[in-house]
C-alpha cells in the first residue's frame, strides 16, 4: 500500500503543474535577425530575415534577391481581448485568379509560425488564403500561454481576420490542428455566425480526456483535477454549419477515439476522414483530398 500511496501523492503534489503541461510554447527573441532555411527535398536554400520592430517577414535566396515562393507572407499584428498582441502571417496564393476561401489556422501546442508553417503552406499552393497566428507566448506574441488566453486569442484573430480587405468576399474556416482543434470548437461556436464550417485535425475531445489519458492509472485523477473551461465535444454540439473532421488511425499523440467522439456529437452537415501516417501529418499526405472536401463544405 505504502508504494500506491507514494505515487497517489506524487500525482496530486505534481497536479498543480498538470494544468500547464497542454502548451510547450518556443518562444523568439526580441533581436531575432536572420534564419537559413536549408530545403532538403529541393536541395534549396533561403533566408528569412525578420526586418524592424514589427518583425516583418522577407524571404530572399542567399544573394538577398526577393525568394519566389508561389505565395505572399504579409506580416500582421492582431490585439487580443486579453490585453496581449500577438504575431501572425496572412499567405495568400499569387498563382490563382484571386482566393474563394481563407482558413484561420490554429496551430498545434508546441512551437511558433517558424515550424508550424509547413502545414500550412501546402494548403496554400491548394489556393487557399490562410491565416497562421501565434498564441499568447508564442514566437513573437506577448503573454503567457494559458486556457483563458488562448481562447481570447482564437477569438479575437478569427474577428481580425473578417475584418481585413483581403478576407472579404471570401468563405471563412478555421483549419485547426490538435490543441488548436480542440480550441476550435468554442471559438466557431461563439462566432458561427462570421463563419462557413470548420475543420479539425487530431484534436483531443476535451481536456480532461487527453489528460486521462496521459495519466494512465491515474486517469480518473486527472479528471477531477484538471479544470476543463472549455471542451471540444461539448462545444461542437452548439456549432450548425459545416464540420469536417479529420483523424489518423496511426495517431499516437491523440487516440482517434477522441475524434470519434467529437464527430459522435456534431450536427449535420459533417463529415469525418480517417487518414493513415501519424499526428497532424495531413496537408503532408492528403492536401489534395483535404483540399476537395474544404471546397466542397462551402460549395
Amino acid at each position: 500500500m505504502k508504494p500506491l500511496f507514494a505515487m497517489i501523492l506524487s500525482f496530486l503534489l505534481s497536479s498543480c503543474s498538470f494544468n500547464k503541461l497542454f502548451y510547450r510554447p518556443d518562444k523568439l527573441p526580441g533581436n531575432m535577425g536572420t534564419v537559413t532555411i536549408y530545403d532538403d527535398g529541393k536541395a534549396d536554400t533561403m533566408l528569412l530575415h525578420f526586418e524592424g520592430a514589427g518583425h516583418t517577414a522577407i524571404f530572399t535566396d542567399t544573394k538577398d534577391n526577393p525568394k519566389q515562393l508561389g505565395y505572399s507572407i504579409t506580416t500582421v499584428h492582431i490585439p487580443s481581448v486579453e490585453g496581449n498582441k500577438l504575431y501572425g502571417w496572412l499567405l495568400t496564393p499569387n498563382n490563382f485568379p484571386g482566393p474563394k476561401i481563407t482558413l484561420l489556422f490554429l496551430h498545434g501546442n508546441a512551437g511558433n509560425v517558424l515550424s508550424q508553417v509547413g502545414f500550412a503552406v501546402p494548403l496554400v499552393k491548394r489556393g487557399f488564403q490562410v491565416l497562421l497566428v501565434d498564441y499568447s507566448g508564442y514566437g513573437f506574441s506577448e503573454g503567457k500561454p494559458t486556457r483563458k488566453n488562448m481562447l481570447a486569442d482564437g477569438n479575437s484573430a478569427l474577428r481580425y481576420l473578417h475584418s481585413m480587405k483581403e478576407a472579404q468576399n471570401t468563405r471563412l474556416l478555421i483549419y485547426g490542428q490538435s490543441i488548436g482543434g480542440q480550441l476550435t470548437y468554442p471559438v466557431a461556436t461563439a462566432n458561427e455566425q462570421i463563419l462557413d464550417g470548420i475543420v479539425t485535425e487530431g484534436a483531443p475531445s476535451s481536456h480532461k480526456d487527453i489528460a486521462a489519458h496521459y495519466s494512465g492509472i491515474f486517469g480518473f485523477l486527472a479528471r477531477l483535477l484538471v479544470k476543463e473551461e472549455y471542451s471540444a465535444f461539448k462545444s461542437v454540439r452548439k456549432f450548425h454549419k459545416p464540420v469536417l473532421v479529420i483523424h489518423s488511425a496511426e495517431d499516437e499523440t491523440v487516440p482517434f477515439a477522441q475524434g470519434e467522439k467529437i464527430y459522435r456529437n456534431a450536427n449535420s452537415p459533417k463529415s469525418f476522414y480517417e487518414i493513415r501516417y501519424g499526428h497532424i501529418l495531413g496537408p503532408l499526405h492528403y492536401v489534395d483530398s483535404i483540399s476537395y472536401k474544404i471546397r466542397a463544405m462551402v460549395r
